[in-house]
């Protein structure tokens, strides 16, 4: 995980595809799909609505780099993404406004063709980089539609791939799926053979079940009123990273800054999870140093966080392209830790009582608990999250294909930390405002989390 500044950008011819207006035209006229957006999405463009209505356009696009090996064949290029996009009937599917509320509407698949754009040679890599960021901004856009786009930097040794989405469609998992699925699709074109393009299970049919079960949940549920207690007890709001970020009360919302390395390598991110299996692995262990760190640097006997949840619950979602992800709060006392196997007995207590929370979207508890929640951030809350991408097809080839999962840094109050086990080791990537208090709180708090890491490895 990185962001474009990061990814090994380099010179050469830009080309990008998106939506044929033709096909865009044609999605202006279509009916409502009755199906609604999934509470995350519909809480994720408010607030993009509510942000740009307060003057501020801040880009929450994901996306995804990578290599294929020599001069592409653009047609066989363009004809792998556009049978990859027909595999996931989200990014063919949008929103309008009708009064304030959110409609969906989705494209037949018949009806998706790509349009391709020569955007001219690019000899500096920096002016690429801003340009690329730019073109993402515009077209990966929460408040419009189509909100994706494909482009590649073709030279005579190599081209590079580069995809943004809206964050409505996708979330880590479906981006670091995408280098496998394409460069499998890349060959099959080259060497004009078949491969199976059938359709994966929907995110769209998705987000219309998960929104069906959480409206079956009133404000007397059990969850909801947990998630009160929890808010109730972190001041009424949602949990930040618990040191100083050396935030204005009221003040505008901050630009954000970035932090990307290894924490530790293979051998010693090995040894730490063969430590940790017996409490539950390496996420208890990443968890349970968090909690003694903020309790050591920052005086909390008493850590609060909402842990990051997939919720794709059931294996026809494993290949999905799709937002599914869902929080649980956790409160851990690590004040009464006397050391870190204590710790993270602790947060596996916490994490198998409360895990459930995250079946029952957020913003449905939110609007349950009838709190004046209107977001002026497009983090709700901070998070240290954890995903073991080894299993993930073709990852052992990521570093030779330059692969990266892209995050766009822009604004933002909250501190969102990534920390991912790659098959060379540990890897740690965060945003967080951009403060002088907010990087050496960050700062530290790597450094101590990487002490601990190896410490335990030990």
């Amino acid at each position: 995980m990185t962001d474009i500044q990061r990814c090994e950008v380099r010179p050469g011819r830009l080309v990008e595809w998106t939506l044929h207006p033709t096909a865009v035209e044609t999605a202006l006229n279509l009916p409502k799909d009755a199906r609604p957006p999934a509470y995350i999405q519909e809480s994720h463009v408010r607030t993009a609505r509510s942000v740009r209505q307060d003057g501020l356009f801040v880009p929450t696009w994901l996306g995804t780099a990578f290599d294929i090996p020599g001069k592409a064949d653009l047609d066989v290029l363009q004809e792998a993404l556009r049978a990859w996009t027909l595999r996931h009937e989200t990014l063919r599917s949008g929103f309008r406004w009708h009064d304030d509320e959110m409609q969906r509407f989705t494209l037949d698949a018949d009806a998706v063709v790509l349009h391709r754009r020569e955007a001219g040679d690019f000899p500096d890599a920096t002016a690429l980089v801003q340009h690329l960021q730019d073109r993402f901004d515009a077209e990966a856009d929460a408040l419009g539609w189509p909100n994706f786009l494909f482009a590649a930097v073709v030279r005579d040794d190599s081209t590079s791939v580069y995809m943004a989405f809206d964050h409505s469609n996708v979330d880590a998992y479906s981006i670091q799926r995408i280098t496998a699925e394409i460069h499998e699709l890349y060959a099959a074109g080259l060497e004009r053979r078949s491969v199976d393009t059938a359709p994966v299970a929907s995110y769209v049919d998705f987000c219309a079940t998960e929104r069906t079960d959480a409206d079956q949940v009133d404000d007397a549920h059990e969850i909801v009123a947990r998630w009160r207690k929890f808010i109730d007890q972190c001041d009424g709001r949602l949990p930040n990273f618990p040191l100083d970020l050396g935030l204005v009360p009221e003040g505008p919302l901050p630009t954000q800054k970035f932090l990307h390395e290894m924490l530790v390598d293979d051998a010693a991110a090995a040894a730490f999870e063969a430590y940790c299996r017996p409490y539950g692995g390496s996420f208890i262990g990443v968890l349970a140093a968090t909690a003694l760190i903020v309790r050591d640097l920052g005086g909390h006997q008493v850590y609060r966080t909402v842990v990051p949840f997939h919720t794709r619950a059931r294996s026809q979602w494993s290949d999905s392209v799709g937002w599914y992800v869902g929080g649980a709060p956790i409160e851990v006392p690590v004040g009464q830790a006397p050391d870190f196997d204590s710790a993270m007995r602790m947060v596996r207590a916490a994490l198998r009582e409360n895990r459930s929370l995250s079946r029952i979207p957020l913003a449905r508890v939110l609007r349950l608990l009838g709190s004046d929640f209107r977001p002026t951030s497009p983090d709700l809350y901070s998070i240290v999250s954890f995903v073991d991408a080894r299993g993930v097809p073709g990852s052992e080839r990521w570093q030779h294909l330059k692969a990266y999962g892209l995050i766009r840094v822009s604004y933002g109050d909250q501190v969102c930390a990534w920390i991912t086990r790659l098959h060379e080791g540990l890897q740690f990537a965060g945003r967080y405002p951009d403060t002088d208090a907010a990087y050496g709180s960050l700062r530290r708090y790597i450094d101590r989390l990487r002490e601990t890491v190896v410490s335990v490895a030990g």
